[in-house]
């Protein structure tokens, strides 16, 4: 059995080329350009967060305050991950990728002017831009993919995701501490820059098939809603997508204050835990594609994914102190390679039930992700300060998990 990534890269080359002019454009470089991009504009949306206690400290707020940074970046991106796909058909994913770009420098200047109200400002820029990535990455990727690999190279570009919350989580504190948050946010802007001014030189090579006068408002809503009302797969889809981006989100923000409240960690402790989650997601997300390619069907194995994310939260309901720190390690990886790894499976399986209406049905697909960060990990925080313990909220999770898993597995049986 051949490695994935050589396999990887032999496809790629081999993919069937789309002739513009006299330009041709094989699958690797878009799949590296829409990497990059989601890498920087994520880093960017993790950038605040990750210096929260400084920020919240030189602006007299609340910590608390701060953290509905990406809140507000992913509220406003719901509505962009609808209505970015009539843009991308109207100018071009390159183009709506170079906006996403010049929104993350924006973004990041404006916070770092240093206050309150620019930081919330720079929130709205960022999520306006933020839910066109997987809509114009699929835009983009899907037709210059090979089937064998085409589950392994949306899962690669989402991998950004996981490594862009492992460099804000490297980076970002120890640049504050040296130069200050605002500077530490202001460094960021040059990558981006370049990535936006590199882009320039391929745009009428990759942008091919752009319709000039595609209306950008009238009817963006219709082709999201007609797919979920006549696509049964579609729905079944969408419905896990909310349910397991927001169990991600409960484990990314309740991890370090769960692991140092029930399980007796200190603060270093937990917070290399969460990091190894983060790294068992960067693992599994172009491990999950290339196992979908190969052997098991991306709706078994979302179903099953599910499963280990529902194993893995009733789990987390029974830490204490007297569990042995190996075996926590090994529950928050499972839910790291789980609850963090799907969404490369999920963003593929949108774009092939679309057919026609790819785009539409990825940015459908961004939008019900982005409603569960902020629906269920609220809920999650609520229960938990109600009981004054992480049981009952863990104990839903899975329950939650579970029925989502259920339902999926068996619309992939019909």
């Amino acid at each position: 059995m051949r490695p994935p990534l050589p396999r990887l890269r032999r496809a790629l080359r081999e993919a069937p080329r789309l002739t513009t002019n006299t330009r041709e454009d094989s699958a690797l470089w878009p799949l590296l350009a829409t990497l990059a991009m989601q890498t920087l504009a994520t880093t960017a949306a993790f950038s605040v967060p990750a210096v929260a206690p400084a920020i919240a400290h030189d602006l007299g707020l609340p910590g608390a305050l701060v953290g509905f940074f990406p809140a507000l970046v992913y509220g406003v991106g719901i509505l962009s991950s609808l209505y970015s796909p009539s843009f991308i058909l109207r100018f071009g994913a390159v183009r709506v990728i170079q906006a996403v770009m010049a929104a993350v420098c924006v973004m990041l200047g404006v916070c770092a002017l240093g206050t309150a109200g620019a930081i919330a400002a720079g929130a709205a820029l960022l999520g306006l831009a933020y839910g066109s990535t997987a809509p114009a990455s699929a835009h983009l990727l899907v037709p210059r993919t090979p089937q064998r690999v085409y589950n392994l190279v949306m899962s690669i570009r989402q991998a950004g995701l996981p490594l862009a919350g492992i460099l804000a989580g490297i980076l970002m504190p120890p640049m504050t501490l040296a130069f200050g948050w605002r500077v530490a946010l202001a460094a960021q802007i040059p990558t981006s820059l370049a990535l936006l001014v590199a882009l320039e030189f391929v745009r009428r090579a990759w942008d091919v098939g752009v319709r000039p006068g595609y209306p950008l408002f009238a009817g963006a809503l219709a082709q999201p809603l007609r797919l979920l009302r006549q696509n049964a797969d579609i729905r079944r889809l969408t419905i896990m997508s909310f349910v397991f981006t927001g169990a991600q989100l409960c484990f990314i923000s309740f991890m370090t204050v769960h692991l140092t409240q029930s399980a007796g960690f200190d603060l270093v402790t937990a917070g290399w835990t969460l990091a190894a989650y983060q790294g068992a997601a960067l693992v599994s997300r172009p491990l999950l594609g290339w196992i979908a390619d190969r052997f098991v069907s991306p709706t078994h194995l979302l179903a099953a994914l599910g499963f280990l994310m529902c194993l893995s939260a009733a789990l987390c309901a029974l830490f204490a102190p007297s569990w042995p720190g190996a075996g926590i390690l090994v529950v928050c990886l499972a839910a790291g390679f789980s609850a963090s790894g799907f969404t490369g499976l999920a963003y593929a399986e949108f774009a092939r039930l679309g057919g026609a209406a790819r785009t539409e049905a990825t940015g459908l697909g961004s939008a019900a992700m982005f409603a569960g960060v902020l629906v269920l990990p609220p809920l999650f925080g609520l229960t938990a300060t109600a009981t004054h313990a992480f049981v009952l909220p863990y104990a839903a999770l899975a329950a939650a998990t579970c029925a989502a898993s259920v339902m999926v597995w068996r619309g992939a049986r019909r």
